[in-house]
Parts: structure tokens; C-alpha cells; sequence
């Protein structure tokens, strides 16, 4: 019984520890230091020495990362390509793609699940709490299904808060768009000063945009990929409306300026939509907490005196 506990021991800290190396996703920050490492080396006429640099890293980008990279190498191999698609999907909403690949998520699930799973272990084995085996087993499994889905719970939130705050954001940068284009500026020029002016998921959508293009790709299609990687309903039509006016010669600046009025009556409306849901998510606050409590306030003192009066001689004993 010792060996087994210091084995689940080591596995649940195993567990944690990739756990938390996963969230912090190190791995597009440590090839930019190891390039700047790089960089600076080369500008010093120092020699290079790629093992040094290797080894001035930390020991979660050299060692405890590729771990986590391998076991999710390794899961990918029974994994149905449709869920792998799919997270990658999810990945790209998340605005996580960058830092975070399938393979890690992956390994990531399964780190919940022994983390998740091995804390419900330990607390009937180290409690010794008097229940079948059959009841501990469904509870750890419940356990170790809650560890799976958790990252894709967490995912799903992160989207969901990114696509709002892509929608909040929308009409001001399509006012600030409107502002630059009729000022002289082009559009891509506006986009690069937009992105350039804030610090939001959205300016970082148009900072890559920028990139794209000046990498060679089309404008239109570097726009379209922006939508696609936002999922966004007034993203899509933003975009498709600046497509349109670019191949049929519309002004621009009237356009931006019609989309702008058109995103912040829809940010209004949402806003209207939150509010009238409300009211249905303060119920089950209200019934749980706030109810209870108001009656045994208001009943108390009356069943206090009904304890004290004469019906209570009344009753049979």
C-alpha cells in the first residue's frame, strides 16, 4: 500500500507540474529568446556555440516541455483525425495556435486526467473512507472524465471571451479605420495604425493581417483567414463588405463608415440580449442562497414564540 501511494504521489506531481508547463505555453517564448540570444551573440562577433545557448534555457523549455510534447506525439497515434482537427479548430479561435498545438492539448487531457483522478485516489485511500470499491471506482473515473474535459471546457471559455471582446472592440477600430482612410491613409496603412494604437485581441488580428500581406499573401485573402480564425458573425460580414467594395469600387470610407454604425447597433443589441439573461441567471443564486436565508429570518421568531406559547401544552406528549 506505501509503494502504490508514492506512486500515484509521483504521477499526480508529474501530472501538475506538465500541467502548469502546458498553460504557460513556453515554447514560441523560448525560440524568441533563443533567437535574441542568438542575434546578439552573431552581433558581438562572439562565436556561436549551439549548445550553450541550448543550455541556458530553462529547464522547462529543455526538459519538461518536450515531455509534454512527446506524450501527446504519442497519443496522436490513437486519436481519430477528425477530434485532432477539431482542437486545432478550437486552437486557432482560442488565438492559442501559435503556442499550443494539438499534441500538447492532448497531453494536457491526459495530465488531467491523472491529475484529477489520482486526487480522488488519494483522498479515500489517505482518509480511509468507509464506502464499496465499486462507488470509489465510479467517483475516481468521474474524476478522471472531469480531468479530460476540463481543458476543453477551458478552451471553449476562451474563445467565447475572445470573440467578445473582438465584438466590443469592433466599432471603435471601424470608426478609427474610417477616421484614417478618409484622412488619406490606405487601408492597410489604417490597419497597421490600429494595431499599432491598442493592445486587444482584435489589433492583434490586424497586426498578423499586416504581416500576411507583407509577406507576400493576397489582402483579400489574408481578411478572409482573419474571419476564419475569429469565427465571427460581424467579423465575416465586415469582411466580405470590404471585399465587395475593393472589387466593385465603392468608397471605402463609406463603407467603414456604414459598417461601423451597423456593429455598434449589434454590440447594442447583445448587449440588450445579455441583459434580458439576467434575470433566469440570478435564479438559481436567489433560490439557493438568498431564499433560505430570508425565511429562516422571517419564520424564525415566529416559530420561536409558537414554541413558547400556550398550543405547545396542547400537543400530547
Amino acid at each position: 500500500m506505501v509503494v502504490i501511494l508514492i506512486f500515484v504521489v509521483v504521477i499526480v506531481l508529474a501530472a501538475v507540474v506538465l500541467t502548469v508547463i502546458g498553460l504557460r505555453n513556453p515554447g514560441t517564448l523560448d525560440e524568441k529568446i533563443l533567437q535574441q540570444r542568438l542575434e546578439e551573440l552573431t552581433s558581438r562577433g562572439e562565436e556561436v556555440n549551439l549548445e550553450k545557448i541550448e543550455l541556458s534555457q530553462p529547464f522547462s523549455g529543455r526538459v519538461l516541455f518536450p515531455i509534454a510534447r512527446g506524450l501527446g506525439k504519442l497519443a496522436t497515434r490513437f486519436t481519430p483525425q477528425n477530434y485532432l482537427n477539431s482542437i486545432e479548430r478550437k486552437l486557432e479561435l482560442a488565438g492559442t495556435s501559435s503556442r499550443l498545438d494539438p499534441t500538447v492539448f492532448l497531453a494536457l487531457q491526459f495530465v488531467g486526467v491523472l491529475t484529477f483522478g489520482g486526487i480522488v485516489f488519494l483522498f479515500f485511500t489517505l482518509l480511509k473512507v468507509n464506502t464499496s470499491s465499486g462507488i470509489k471506482f465510479l467517483l475516481v473515473l468521474m474524476a478522471a472524465v472531469l480531468g479530460f474535459v476540463y481543458p476543453q471546457l477551458y478552451l471553449t471559455q476562451r474563445i467565447q471571451r475572445r470573440q467578445k471582446n473582438v465584438r466590443r472592440a469592433l466599432p471603435d477600430a471601424l470608426d478609427l479605420l474610417t477616421i484614417c482612410v478618409e484622412a488619406g491613409l490606405g487601408f492597410d496603412a489604417a490597419i497597421q495604425k490600429v494595431a499599432e494604437k491598442w493592445s486587444s485581441d482584435l489589433s492583434l488580428a490586424f497586426a498578423r493581417v499586416i504581416q500576411e500581406i507583407q509577406l507576400g499573401k493576397i489582402r483579400r485573402d489574408a481578411m478572409r483567414d482573419m474571419a476564419d480564425r475569429i469565427g465571427l458573425a460581424e467579423m465575416t460580414s465586415f469582411v466580405a463588405a470590404v471585399i465587395q467594395s475593393e472589387l466593385l469600387g465603392v468608397s471605402l470610407s463609406k463603407v467603414l463608415h456604414i459598417q461601423a454604425d451597423q456593429m455598434r447597433v449589434k454590440r447594442r443589441q447583445h448587449a440588450e440580449e445579455e441583459a434580458r439573461k439576467a434575470p433566469i441567471k440570478m435564479l438559481i443564486p436567489m433560490a439557493l442562497l438568498i431564499f433560505p436565508a430570508l425565511i429562516i429570518v422571517l419564520v424564525t421568531p415566529a416559530v420561536l414564540k409558537l414554541l413558547h406559547s400556550a398550543l405547545m401544552s396542547l400537543i400530547p406528549k
